[in-house]
């Protein structure tokens, strides 16, 4: 028993009411109104409405079963949602008829609430006691039968991404989105063979396998998606693929970079929601969805998708047997809030382009020097896929005689002009040690070691430099601490130099070392700098731990080094860059070997000119004057006004 008179909430599933069998006689309420209330109240609640009379509007009587479907089918989208109920006032009785205000208050996916009241009448116009009138008013006073409330999801402005300026470099643009319609297709061999043919002429291939099953599986007047195309490349093939007999199209906008290749693996895409992204999210996305895959897309989706909104429809049939929706409750979208980067489009462009030179994986990251900006990181070629610029973990060989050389110089081991041997080979504890070609230069100035990239004089100093300069020298170009750019990133993992033969291999960027072009690139900018200053990519939100700066490079260290570097350019293995226009070319080749009893080696170039620092590095290159040379050339010619 339930007194009378006082208030209950209640929790209640609809799609979790198993209600007992019940007749059409039931509890007749016939000390009060208020009781039959109280008791379908708690029926509701507990799922089992047969201790409760109903009859119809109209006077006919309902089973409690009929009056539990209804429900469910009343309260449509929301059936799985909770639901608290709870009584405003006992019913007032006039005679034979009485009402009572009760409150309802759903709990909305994601977590939003909606009350509102509604009116139970009761009727005692038999011998059967009180009885609830089951009319659809009682769910919601606007429905009536036949009707169901639904969800309606409002999506949020997908925010941008800008650049330092604040002006946006990902945004909305449009894009056409081609596809299949299978009731269209009339030979559906003919029209993938032309389909690849036609998209080939935008770089773009397709998954023939995929589109196959995906055409066969669908349904006649399905729009399947075969690909979305930026507007300007859509027009390159527009009259064709609208030509062919099934094709379909749709314009759309996406949030998309300049061009295509634009840092790519850095930034990420926006796409549609995946049926991963729905399972992780039940609550917050819905299909149709923009979801931010990889990259600064991916890490900041949530602030950059913003807050959906939703809203509740009394969904009604018309006549003509269509469905409309009036609104009976609605919450607005937020939307998203914007990151800012230090990307600069116009050396941005340049990276990329220099890096679609080069048909073999290849990475370029350039910082701005004054202030330690990344202005661009490109991966090639098509600046999707891993994002290696930032993350790669590869050895750095020769380009890291820069930082062994630093070393050097702070331990006063070595100046430009002192001369150290450099031989064919050098063994160290019986492992033998070689330079590229065979190159053998006898005695000779330091700086000509540095220049020609001598393997053997640098495993000559080793024992000198030790594994303690190898770490300072490191520690001071910021290499291998715990960088914080609002972005994945890789700073580098320092050899331990822990045995004769490692130290020697270490000492020329070989060994256990291994570096990413970004971790290089901040070092170098560190050198014409004269100070570490870790890199930065994202500056709103900014990032919460970034490394403190370094202290400032001692000068009768850094001067030579940046001369020898000079030199590599000027003389060295670097000449290709001697007639780059502009300020003068700093720079330092590498060779990197990264399997043992392999031959094949990665290319590098880290160096700068004006306020741009740089590396390059071509995966399976070859020498770095061969492969990682031409690119940075590109990129610093491009760069020109």
């Amino acid at each position: 028993m339930h007194p009378s008179g006082r208030a209950r909430r209640a929790v209640a599933t609809l799609a979790g009411l198993a209600l007992a069998a019940s007749g059409l006689a039931a509890c007749s309420g016939s000390d009060g109104p208020g009781k039959t209330l109280d008791a379908f109240l708690d029926g509701w609640r507990g799922g089992d409405l047969s201790k409760v009379g109903f009859v119809t509007a109209a006077g006919g009587k309902i089973s409690a079963n009929d009056v539990y479907a209804q429900l469910q089918g009343l309260a449509g989208d929301l059936a799985k949602s909770s639901v608290l109920l709870s009584k405003q006032s006992d019913p007032k009785a006039t005679g034979d008829i009485a009402s009572a205000p009760i409150k309802i208050d759903w709990t909305l996916p994601g977590g939003a609430a909606w009350s509102y009241e509604s009116t139970v009448r009761l009727t005692e116009k038999n011998s059967d006691g009180w009885r609830i009138v089951w009319e659809p008013a009682v769910v919601h006073r606007e429905l009536t039968e036949g009707d169901r409330l639904e969800l309606r999801r409002k999506t949020a402005d997908r925010a941008d991404i800008l650049g330092p300026d604040g002006k946006p470099i990902v945004t909305k643009r449009a894009v056409t989105v081609v596809g299949v319609s299978p009731e269209r297709v009339e030979d559906q061999d003919k029209l993938l063979e032309s389909l690849i043919k036609e998209l080939k002429k935008v770089d773009v291939t397709i998954d023939v396998k995929d589109l196959t099953t995906r055409i066969e599986g669908s349904k006649p007047d399905a729009f399947v998606d075969v690909v979305t195309l930026r507007q300007a490349d859509f027009e390159k093939v527009a009259g064709k693929v609208r030509a062919l007999t099934g094709t379909v199209t749709r314009e759309e906008q996406r949030e998309l970079a300049p061009t295509r290749p634009f840092a790519r693996a850095t930034i990420g895409t926006v796409d549609h929601a995946t049926r991963e992204d729905l399972d992780a999210n039940p609550e917050t996305l819905g299909r149709g969805d923009q979801v931010g895959h990889g990259g600064l897309q991916e890490r900041y989706d949530v602030q950059l998708r913003g807050t959906p909104g939703q809203s509740v429809v009394i969904a009604r049939k018309t006549p003509d047997d269509k469905i409309e929706d009036a609104q009976v409750y609605s919450i607005e979208p937020v939307a998203g809030k914007p990151i800012k980067t230090t990307l600069d489009v116009r050396t941005q462009n340049a990276a990329d382009r220099a890096v679609a030179t080069q048909k073999q994986p290849s990475a370029l990251v350039a910082v701005r020097i004054s202030d330690s900006s990344v202005v661009a990181v490109a991966n090639g070629p098509g600046g999707g896929g891993v994002d290696t610029a930032m993350t790669g973990q590869v050895p750095a060989g020769s380009t890291f005689k820069m930082v062994s050389t630093l070393g050097l110089l702070d331990k006063k081991a070595v100046t430009l002009d002192g001369r150290v041997d450099c031989p064919k080979t050098k063994q160290v504890s019986g492992r033998t040690f070689k330079n590229s070609h065979d190159m053998e230069l006898g005695s000779v100035p330091f700086r000509t070691d540095f220049a020609k990239s001598c393997n053997t004089a640098f495993v000559n100093l080793a024992p000198t430099l030790g594994a303690d300069g190898l770490q300072d020298a490191s520690a001071k170009l910021g290499l291998g601490a715990k960088w914080d750019l609002g972005a994945d990133s890789f700073s580098g993992k320092i050899s331990p130099a822990d045995s004769p033969t490692e130290l020697a291999a270490a000492t020329f960027g070989q060994g256990a070392t291994a570096v990413s072009p970004l971790a290089m690139a901040g070092a170098t900018a560190a050198v014409a700098r004269g100070q570490f200053k870790q890199p930065r990519l994202v500056l709103d939100p900014a990032p919460t731990n970034p490394v403190a700066d370094g202290a400032k490079l001692a000068d009768d260290s850094v001067k030579p080094l940046r001369t020898m570097m000079r030199e590599v350019v000027t003389r060295g293995t670097g000449t290709a860059l001697r007639d780059v226009p502009g300020d003068p070319v700093y720079g330092k080749t590498g060779t990197a070997e990264f399997a043992d009893g392999s031959k094949e080696t990665h290319a590098w170039f880290v160096g700068w000119q004006g306020d741009i620092a740089f590396a390059v590095m071509v995966q399976k290159g070859g020498a770095g004057a061969e492969a990682a040379v031409p690119i940075a050339e590109h990129f610093l010619t491009d760069l020109r006004p």
